[in-house]
């Protein structure tokens, strides 16, 4: 097919479509460099005298004024540069030539020169982005008609699709910004510690206290009946300040809490031989699918540091504190009572050995599965659950290429799961252990 001759108007389509592109450049640096700014860093520019800086402060301070309506350039712009390149390309050699050879171009040059070019500039260099396009942005968020326009299209949404706050969209989703954390950490925006305390920041909204509390098999506690030396050794020796009396004659119920200092000063005070319960103090009980955030954030404001979490029976499954509560945010917090029991042993033949008490999303991140955690909480509890009956030594659960076999159990409670790789010789494995 014979080319065409540019005509005038094909030339001015071609300056419309450059000047468009430049937008579209200025638009792609503008959202880089904009969202990666801190407000702490952009005062600091300010106090180093920098003219741009104070615009800058006022949008990283409110990015929902400036967020919506450079999108919308960024979306009229592509479309009406689109379409001329589409226009151009056509007269140019009418047909469906045209239309491909328009349409590889545009993409080609919109990729390089409108997105990953200004993008790979602001993540560079986020500082100098953020500063050079701090007034133009100001000045076209600030343009009337775009954000008249923008603020109408964000009614109709709300129109569409009823809810508060939807105002202030667009709208990450929380795996969206898992990601997004994620990203920066591998490119060293922020360090590993940040990028681990950012995920458990996140993550703690959904937690609950089932999820974390000691379950009641593991609760160190005190009988009803014993005396107060009784129980001050049995505070001594376990390292703890606070000790669960149980109700007389229901050892799945507790009557209240014993300090551990105030057993001392009875013992001081020669009243070892006296009853426990005499000094039981009320505790708090909690249902145990409180969100654990609401629960600590109740602990500072209540000053107590201990919860009984009980079931939707009322009967007591464990107890959480505050000390559990902070864990979820900072990491394991060993003191010198503490034992460190290592949760997951890797053997010398690429198996594992769990903790039965390991929470499945622990596991599920560690070894990157999907194992289901809707009806139990840890990999024991996953495979009681499954296997609908208390597991023998050497009973398995496949799931995803991977066999879950019960290692040790204790009376009903699975203490150790051996996990591994689903192959044909899984069954010679420990001994013949992964077999059902």
């Amino acid at each position: 097919m014979i080319a065409n001759e540019f005509s005038t108007a094909d030339v001015w389509r071609l300056v419309a479509i450059g000047v468009l592109l430049v937008v579209l450049a200025f638009c792609s640096a503008a959202e880089m460099g904009l969202s990666r700014m801190t407000k702490p860093k952009a005062a600091s520019l300010v106090d180093k005298g920098n003219r741009s800086a104070k615009v800058l402060v006022k949008l990283v301070s409110e990015p929902e004024r400036w967020i919506n309506p450079l999108l919308l350039t960024v979306f009229t712009c592509t479309i009406v540069q689109s379409t001329l390149t589409a226009i151009v390309f056509d007269n140019l050699w009418p047909g469906t030539l045209g239309l491909i050879v328009g349409v590889f171009i545009n993409v080609i040059v919109f990729f390089v020169f409108a997105e990953a070019v200004p993008k790979t500039y602001a993540v560079l260099y986020p500082e100098r982005a953020a500063l050079a396009t701090a007034r133009p942005a100001a000045a076209l968020v600030a343009f009337p008609p775009l954000r008249w326009i923008s603020k109408g299209l964000i009614w109709l949404t709300n129109v569409i699709v009823r809810g508060k706050g939807l105002e202030k969209g667009p709208f990450v989703s929380e795996q969206e910004l898992l990601g997004i954390v994620q990203t920066a950490a591998h490119e060293g925006v922020v360090e590993p510690e940040e990028h681990m305390l950012i995920e458990s920041v996140i993550e703690f909204g959904d937690t609950v206290a089932r999820e974390i509390m000691v379950p009641r098999p593991d609760m160190v506690v005190v009988d009803f009946d014993a005396t107060v030396t009784e129980a001050l050794d049995v505070a001594i020796a376990k390292g703890v300040s606070r000790l669960p009396v149980l109700s007389e004659g229901d050892e799945d119920d507790v009557i209240g809490l014993a300090y551990t200092k105030d057993l001392m000063r009875l013992e001081r005070e020669g009243k070892g031989a006296s009853p426990v319960r005499e000094i039981v103090r009320l505790a708090i009980v909690v249902p145990e699918n409180k969100p654990v955030s609401r629960l600590m954030r109740e602990m500072q404001a209540q000053k107590f540091h201990l919860a009984f979490v009980a079931d939707e029976y009322g009967a007591i499954a464990g107890l959480i504190t505050l000390e559990d509560c902070l864990e979820e945010l900072v990491g394991e917090i060993v003191d010198e009572h503490d034992t460190e029991d290592v949760e997951v042993e890797r053997l010398s033949n690429g198996d594992y050995l769990v903790d039965g008490a390991m929470s499945v999303d622990d596991l599920n991140d560690l070894l990157e599965l999907n194992l289901p955690d809707d009806d139990w909480d840890t990999i024991g509890g996953f495979l009681f659950g499954t296997l609908e009956h208390v597991p023998a030594v050497g009973e398995s659960v496949d799931f995803a290429g991977w066999r879950f076999s019960a290692f040790e159990v204790e009376g009903r409670r699975v203490r150790r799961v051996a996990v591994s790789v689903l192959t044909e010789d899984s069954s010679e494995r420990f001994g013949g252990l992964a077999s059902d």
